[in-house]
Parts: C-alpha cells; structure tokens; sequence
C-alpha cells in the first residue's frame, strides 16, 4: 500500500479502537491524549516503511515517508535497510532467495513491531520528557507526511520538521505523564501491526510468520492470491480503500466527541 492509505489506516484503527475502549470498557481518553494517539498511530503505521532506502547524499529515492526529514530521514532509513537486510542474511534458509535490499523484511514482522512499541513506551518511562518530545517530533512528522502528503510535498522538509517540533513540545507540555507514556508506545506498536495487515493484502506480502521456518524459508510472504490482492496505487486503494477508511475514521471520532458536546450542552438523547 501507498503511505497514505497505511497512515489513514493506522489513523482509523486508533480511533476505532479508542471508541471501542470507552465503549465497552469505559476508558475515556482526553481530546489532546485522543489527538496525539491518532497521530502517533498513523506515523507508526508509516515507521516500517524505512526500511526503503534512497540517495541519501543527493536526498532523493526511497520511500516517500523516508524524505520526511530530508537527509536526516534518507540515513535513517539506510540504516535501516541495511540492518533488515543484515537479519535477512543471518537467519535465512536454504530455499529463502537472495536479495539486494532489506525492504519488506525485518521491520515487517510481528518481533519488530513488539519491540518496536515495548521499547518506545520503556524509552519514555526511563528517560523522561526528552525521549517523549524526540518521539512525538518523529512520529508526528511521519504522520503529516502521510495524511497531508500533497501539502507535505508542496511544503518540504524544512517546514514538515517545524511543524512537528511544535506540535511535539506542545502536546509534551499538556499531555499527562501517568497515562500519557504508556499510550505512546501503544499507538506506535499498533501503527506497525496495522502497516504489516495492509501490506498483507497486497501482491508482494510480508513474513508476518517470521521466525518459523516453513519448508526450508524463513521469510515466508504471507498475502493474499495475486487475483483477488490489492494492487498498490490502484483506484481500489486510492478510492475505495481509502474512502471506507476515512468513513470509519469520521464515524469514531464523532462517537467518541458527541457525548462530551452533548453533555457540556446539557442535551439529551
């Protein structure tokens, strides 16, 4: 999938999940906490993607969530990639082909996306306000990059990396710490999981099985028959994929803000 329907996906699945939560477990989140789980959740549901990488040097290539940050962003996801291919090599079986990148490996597995939100959430309680404001400045940005992609392409890097450090120290000096923290790390876990299950219905696949060896492979891409899978860019995912997205989205968010509107206006239903 493009990274515009993996960011509109992870927005939708926090909020979905977050009306479900306050529904049938009546846990109520804050507008801001609401606002900045979404957010994190769509950069999260962009995070495994950088493992594309491009030109860092000349800043082009790679994924489109990669140029985020410009060259900063580009070496990122070098490294990345370059790692994901290392794990490749290292645990590969005979039957398991040869590559020449890493994309579509490591970061999209089940054990990344695990430690991928453990860590965020250990990495905020350890150390502190630095750590939240790194995260939020990084995952908010990817999260502009990928629900205001024609804006963030129009604006450029510079602008998207402004945006996102305001838009982190500011949710950092409001956002409560004791259930704050946790949730950080929460929406960013879920914005992989939920990366890795669009990926699953296109051609290429992911090894969500990954470590389990399967016939002599350990990376094993696990999708949907080639006949009925998404194909990436198609009117399927652009328009229909991405329309009943953001129904669901709206749909949430309206059921999650309705009852406090309707109550501060002493209406009801």
């Amino acid at each position: 999938m493009m990274g515009p329907s993996h960011a509109l996906s992870g927005a939708a699945a926090w909020l979905t999940g977050s009306w479900a939560m306050a529904q049938f477990a009546d846990y109520h989140q804050t507008p801001l906490a609401l606002a900045v789980g979404t957010a994190v959740c769509a950069g999260g549901a962009l995070f495994p993607d950088l493992d594309l990488s491009g030109k860092v040097t000349r800043n082009q290539g790679g994924a489109t969530v990669a140029r985020t940050f410009g060259v900063v962003s580009l070496f990122v996801a070098e490294v990345m990639e370059k790692i994901s291919l290392g794990v490749y090599y290292a645990t590969k079986l005979s039957k398991d082909p040869r590559r020449n990148n890493g994309h579509r490996t490591l970061t999209h597995t089940i054990p990344f996306t695990v430690l991928v939100g453990w860590g965020t959430t250990a990495l905020c309680a350890h150390y502190g306000k630095w750590a939240v404001v790194g995260i939020l400045f990084f995952m908010i940005g990817l999260a502009l990059r990928g629900l205001f992609d024609q804006w963030a392409e129009r604006a450029g890097w510079v602008v998207v990396t402004l945006v996102s450090a305001a838009a982190a120290w500011f949710t950092f000096a409001n956002l409560p710490g004791d259930r704050g923290y946790p949730m950080i790390g929460l929406a960013v876990g879920v914005g992989c999981f939920v990366h890795i299950l669009g990926d699953m219905i296109t051609r290429a696949g992911v090894p969500i099985l990954w470590p389990i060896p399967i016939k002599r492979r350990m990376w094993t891409m696990i999708g949907l028959p080639n006949k009925i899978a998404l194909r990436t860019g198609s009117k399927a995912e652009t328009v229909v994929l991405r329309t009943a997205m953001t129904i669901l989205a709206v749909l949430a968010a309206v059921g999650l803000v309705a009852p406090s509107v309707l109550q501060r206006f002493d209406i009801q239903v």
